[in-house]
């Protein structure tokens, strides 16, 4: 049972990510410009008051030998290489990505950066990892158009390698259990390299991600490869307190787990037992390690990149010392909920404690867990999400920012609007309300779509996009033109109502899995 709710929750991150996954034909060409970086000129599209450059390789292809390599550099260009198309998304099976991809040559990011005329001095910039399990997801699924222009500031999306391509770990193997983050590092040296002559501050750059891409900020944040390449941190829905032995948060393992799963995976696609497994799997074609590879994929700590657990680092107060941004969503767990009671696993008080049990294998846990959130009618569903949201999610966002906050300044919000945008197609069993990834509408155009909001809703969406570029700017969200966020309580964000809560961690019965551990 608890493989079965496992799969359906990794399948419901692909289900999310196709709200946003099919790409419009681009807009008619404007003049493009052209910027030069140390490995050669790059040709972009000039749009009304940006300008965007796409598919710049910042590293060089994965392939053949590289294949499970630290990232290189990339190969310098002669003429002006052509930026104004994404390039491919790394390998991944269809899902926000139409039809997947199968394409190794994927170390690419994109730049937003508003137009030619700007300020004397440069503009802060913003490093986004996308999320999507470690599995799924591409940079250029985020058009950063409207942070960039309303926050006067440069944004990079970011691909990085991702499922058994990322994070295999193998005896022997340097790099085991961490390429994707070293990807991401590969990046970031690139931005603190190249994008002043994007316009960017290279003294300036706040790392940010949501989901995956939040649990990527968090093992950044410990990594003592990371040390000098950002400035700040903006953590949305990845806590770095998250546990790995709960579905759905997609932390961190142990190297020898992750190396466990790395025989595994070559003993499906016959290598096993091969003289030299790692020379055999490099052989292998993308498609058939896709799939094969397991539906949790976590990078591996315990290893010269990341040495502890990002929890464990942080509890200690081992961890780059920067200012943090971080928040959750209010209704967090429900779209896997919603995603599992569709899948024919409907949640009533006679199925509850079997759903429970699946998730929490100790007997006394999952009595106590049922005693704390009763099922009353067939419609459980929104409990079942309330677990969800709450164990791995609102708790242990709120017990990140108290550990961070005992070294830096620290921002918690909570994303409550409960009629936000539904980040899937088709209809719920039950209301999402502000459900894992609907605050994303509000930050970026997501399949270069339009956002459809409300007015109170667009509202909101600058009202966020102002905190997050400040944040950025000056390490401080707070400006003349919204609340006023205080560093002491969570700042709830909904249309026309963003107040400080105190309530966050009772309503989410934290007291509670504190002290269940």
């Amino acid at each position: 049972m608890h493989r079965v709710l496992t799969t359906l929750g990794c399948a419901l991150t692909v289900v999310l990510a196709t709200a946003w996954s099919a790409i419009p034909s681009p807009e008619p060409a404007r003049p493009t410009t052209t910027v030069r970086t140390h490995d050669g000129p790059v040709r972009g599209a000039a749009h009304d008051g940006y300008r965007t450059f796409e598919g710049i390789p910042y590293a060089a292809p994965p392939v053949g030998r590289l294949r499970w390599a630290p990232p290189r550099r990339a190969a310098p260009w002669s003429g002006v290489r052509d930026a104004t198309r994404p390039a491919s998304a790394c390998p991944q099976p269809a899902g926000e990505v139409p039809g997947g991809s199968t394409d190794e040559d994927c170390l690419h990011l994109n730049v937003t950066t508003p137009d030619s005329a700007g300020p004397a001095r440069p503009r802060p910039v913003i490093v986004w990892l996308h999320g999507g399990g470690f599995t799924t997801g591409a940079g250029n699924s985020y058009d950063a158009h409207r942070m960039a222009t309303r926050g006067d500031a440069v944004v990079v999306t970011v691909n990085y390698r991702l499922g058994a391509l990322g994070f295999l770990a193998h005896r022997g193997l340097p790099g085991s259990g961490t390429f994707g983050l070293a990807d991401q590092q590969a990046a970031l040296h690139w931005v603190r390299t190249e994008i002043g002559a994007f316009g960017g501050d290279t003294h300036n750059v706040t790392l940010a991600g949501e989901s995956a891409g939040g649990y990527s900020v968090c093992a950044q944040l410990a990594s003592p490869a990371a040390v000098g390449l950002f400035d700040r941190a903006i953590i949305e829905s990845g806590p770095c307190t998250g546990r790995p032995d709960r579905p759905f948060a997609p932390s961190s393992v142990p190297l020898n787990a992750a190396r466990a799963a790395g025989a595994d995976l070559a003993a499906k696609v016959g290598c096993g037992s091969a003289r030299d497994v790692l020379a055999c799997l490099r052989r292998v074609g993308v498609s058939r390690l896709l799939a094969a590879q397991d539906t949790e994929q976590q990078p591996a700590h315990t290893t010269p990149l990341l040495p502890s657990d990002p929890a464990a680092a942080i509890a200690a107060g081992r961890f780059h010392h920067v200012p943090v941004l971080i928040g959750n969503n209010h209704d967090e767990g429900n779209g896997w909920a919603a995603g599992i009671v569709q899948a024919g696993h409907p949640v009533s008080p006679d199925t509850w404690p079997d759903v429970v049990a699946a998730f929490f294998p100790s007997p006394g846990q999952a009595k106590t867990i049922v005693r704390e959130y009763p099922v009353h009618r067939t419609d459980g569903g929104p409990v079942f999400g309330a677990v969800i949201g709450d164990a791995d999610f609102a708790c242990p966002t709120a017990r990140a920012e108290g550990l961070l906050a005992a070294h830096v300044p620290v921002w918690r919000y909570e994303f409550a609007d409960e009629h936000a945008p539904p980040v899937t197609s088709g209809t719920p069993p039950f209301p999402l309300g502000a459900p894992h990834a609907s605050e994303l509408p509000y930050l970026f155009d997501l399949g270069r779509r339009p956002r459809d909001l409300t007015a109170a809703q667009h509202r909101l969406a600058d009202t966020m996009i102002d905190y997050w570029t400040r944040f950025a700017r000056t390490a401080d969200p707070n400006g003349p033109s919204s609340p006023h966020w205080a560093r002491q309580t969570a700042l709830s964000l909904a249309p026309d109502h963003i107040v400080p809560t105190r309530t966050a961690q009772p309503r989410h019965h934290c007291a509670f899995w504190n002290a269940l551990g």
